[in-house]
């Protein structure tokens, strides 16, 4: 089953009942990612391409190129932006992104962004959809895989921008150092003041010397008097939500 979702920024959605749906992860690496308007940028594993076409839709780069291994998922990565008018700022290319490197794409790049696969292969409940299989768990490739890719396609000095689970950290982190990217911003997402973070962003740069900055924790919702959280966002989330930028 199919379905077209009007989603933020406007952009109409195509997403399909055996796949994973636009979810809070996607949005908030796209308004964490930095606009350059001279930048090329590459997405790893990007489904319906949502994020691509969010950065797209705020004329954050000059050109964005997502890159999908799974052939159906690639279909509807090209159905949405074509359905969306992005055709010359968003490409969609079929690929294994533990193959791709500068000389497959035929440049280097300034920006690499990825929402990849939180699980390993042996943990959690398998799914039936091999498409949820494949974004949920690093069966096509873990952080080590997709930060690899990211370094074989930037330029020196380029950015890597990643959300990951926190209970992770440790893995992202290897992963960064094992392919000489330093991270530069990070900030923790909680959906209460009361409650452990869940998801982190991570701004890393190729080739850069030590240096992070530890932003604020980001809560997505505030708490009541009583102690339980609101249902509506906190202002900062809202402010994000209707801005797309996290900074």
């Amino acid at each position: 089953m199919e379905t077209f979702d009007t989603v933020n920024e406007q952009i109409r959605l195509l997403q399909r009942a055996d796949s994973l749906r636009f979810g809070t992860d996607a949005f908030l690496l796209s308004a964490f990612c930095r606009p350059d308007k001279r930048a090329e940028a590459v997405e790893l594993g990007c489904g319906t391409g949502i994020i691509s076409l969010l950065l797209a839709a705020r004329q954050a780069y000059r050109h964005v190129t997502a890159v999908e291994i799974q052939p159906d998922m690639h279909d509807v990565a090209c159905r949405n932006i074509a359905e969306n008018g992005f055709s010359d700022t968003v490409s969609a290319l079929l690929g294994d992104l533990r193959e791709l490197s500068a000389t497959s794409l035929g440049r280097e790049v300034e920006v690499v962004l990825a929402n990849p696969p939180y699980m390993r292969v042996d943990s959690g409940l398998a799914s039936p959809s091999a498409a949820k299989q494949i974004s949920r768990h690093e069966v096509s490739g873990g952080i080590a895989e997709f930060t690899a890719a990211a370094a074989r396609c930037l330029k020196f000095g380029g950015v890597f921008y990643t959300v990951y689970r926190p209970d992770r950290l440790e893995s992202l982190f290897a992963a960064l150092r094992a392919h000489r990217f330093a991270p530069k911003r990070m900030v923790f997402v909680h959906d209460h003041p009361k409650k452990e973070p869940s998801m982190v962003l991570t701004e890393a740069r190729l080739g850069a010397g030590e240096g992070l900055t530890l932003l604020p924790p980001l809560f997505l919702h505030d708490l009541a008097e009583n102690g339980t959280p609101f249902r509506h966002l906190s202002p900062k989330a809202q402010e994000i939500y209707d801005t797309g930028r996290l900074e």
